[in-house]
């Protein structure tokens, strides 16, 4: 039994307690205990991070804009030559002299096209009736008889955008006399461009009705009802408007006649602007951007294009990859031959250009109705007299007030028929803009639709 003076020993003895002595080693000191960071503290610390994340980032965003308005201002100026690493004047570029190595200043421009020949296919009048060409009978309106699907798919394919294709008969009483001669396919033809697989009639078609087609679902919207005195639009209305722009900028309007396809005026290409690679075509927009912008890879000007007059003023651009036909892209028809429209006719023009003479592009889509104007009109002494060609029609009201402008310049004047909108004209050129006496003058497409049928099928 244990003492008190052994209970009291064995209370302040270790429970573990070793045989040895543990001594301290030299050099081998406890840490001493840091007070702990106040919340303050802490929250200041984070503060100084993100603070220095933010500056860096705004740094790195400052660098970018300057870059890149430091590129768009020397690719205004210079042509990069990659070959050589060098710059040169943007003038020195497809001026028809090589001066980079290879000649690849050379190589991506502005090319003209001149036709001299007759397209052998073409739609005539608004119910679109068949004429095929050959050089020793001329025109002739295409008999039904014989006629198959297998016909309709290979005519619309020689006419260009195709879509749902479909024919129909009309009967030739109906029509007025010009549509004879007449001819016919032969049997077994269907897969024959058409101007070939016919043979010439001497009579009249034997079922007593002629071919007439419908290749597209072209110009077809579904309708809501500046230009200077126009209107708000929305893309939706004008799905076959686009703008062309060149280094990020406005710079003329165009309409889709194809996927692929967009026709314009040639003059927007005039000066310094022949580098292919600085085009873009934006589609699909109400209001102006870059969204939705289509590289080019051809421009092809109308070889018999007189910029003194501003005659035969029309150009195409074939886009690098087809746009996917929607409802905010979608092309608008081609007109046939001696679609007949008369003064008064009912037009509409659309486009981003000037709301006022000397004025600023419009932010949002703009649209403006207007009449035709027959061509005795507008070639009268107080208009604008010789200086209108064949290739050209007026429309606009002589009053003024309501007119194309700057920026406008290659967009669509369009005449609806039915339920189906046509290009009858190009935006080219006029006195001002909305002036009284001084209506807006366009390229007349239908006396255009040899040459833009031909550029189609030579650039497949």
């Amino acid at each position: 039994m244990l003492t008190n003076a052994q209970l009291s020993e064995e209370g302040i003895r270790p429970l573990n307690q070793t045989r040895y002595t543990v001594v301290p080693r030299p050099g081998r000191h406890r840490r001493p205990m840091s007070a702990p960071k106040t919340q303050t503290e802490k929250t200041s610390k984070r503060k100084r991070i993100w603070l220095t994340i933010l500056a860096v980032v705004v740094f790195v965003l400052i660098l970018a804009v300057a870059a890149y308005f430091i590129k768009v201002l020397v690719d205004s100026k210079y042509f990069f030559c990659k070959g050589s690493f060098k710059f040169i004047p943007i003038d020195q570029a497809c001026d028809g002299k090589s001066d980079c190595a290879g000649g690849e200043d050379e190589v991506t421009c502005v090319s003209t096209f001149t036709v001299n020949s007759t397209f052998p296919v073409r739609l005539v009048s608004p119910e679109s009736v068949l004429q095929v060409y050959s050089p020793g009978t001329g025109w002739r309106s295409v008999c039904s008889e014989g006629w198959t699907v297998e016909h309709t798919l290979t005519a619309c394919k020689q006419l260009g955008y195709t879509n749902k294709p479909s024919s129909s008969n009309w009967p030739v009483k109906s029509l007025p006399s010009q549509f004879g001669p007449y001819t016919a396919v032969r049997p077994g033809t269907g897969k024959t461009p058409v101007h070939q697989a016919t043979k010439a009639r001497n009579s009249i078609c034997q079922t007593g009705s002629v071919v007439a087609l419908s290749c597209s679902d072209c110009g077809e919207v579904d309708s809501r009802e500046r230009i200077v005195g126009g209107t708000d639009a929305v893309i939706e209305d004008w799905p076959w408007q686009v703008s062309l722009q060149q280094g990020g900028q406005h710079t003329c309007g165009g309409a889709l006649v194809a996927p692929q396809w967009v026709v314009t005026a040639a003059h927007c290409f005039a000066g310094g602007k022949k580098d292919l690679s600085r085009w873009k075509v934006v589609s699909g927009q109400t209001y102006l951007g870059s969204t939705g912008a289509s590289s080019v890879d051809r421009i092809i000007i109308n070889g018999e294009y007189d910029d003194s007059r501003n005659d035969y003023d029309i150009a195409m651009m074939r886009l690098y990859s087809p746009i996917s036909v929607g409802d905010t892209r979608k092309p608008v028809c081609l007109p046939p031959k001696a679609f007949g429209l008369l003064d008064g006719a009912p037009m509409a023009v659309t486009g981003w250009g000037y709301l006022e003479e000397n004025g600023q592009v419009s932010s949002r889509l703009q649209q403006a109705q207007i009449p035709l104007i027959d061509r005795t009109t507008c070639s009268g002494r107080s208009i604008y007299g010789s200086a209108i060609t064949e290739q050209m029609l007026c429309a606009g009201f002589l009053k003024g007030g309501v007119d194309a402008c700057q920026g406008d310049s290659g967009g669509p004047l369009v005449h609806q028929h039915s339920s189906k909108h046509y290009l009858i004209g190009v935006v080219s050129w006029g006195v001002g803009c909305a002036r009284r006496g001084k209506p807006g003058v366009y390229c007349n497409v239908e006396e255009m639709m040899n040459w833009i049928n031909t550029v189609v099928q030579k650039n497949p």
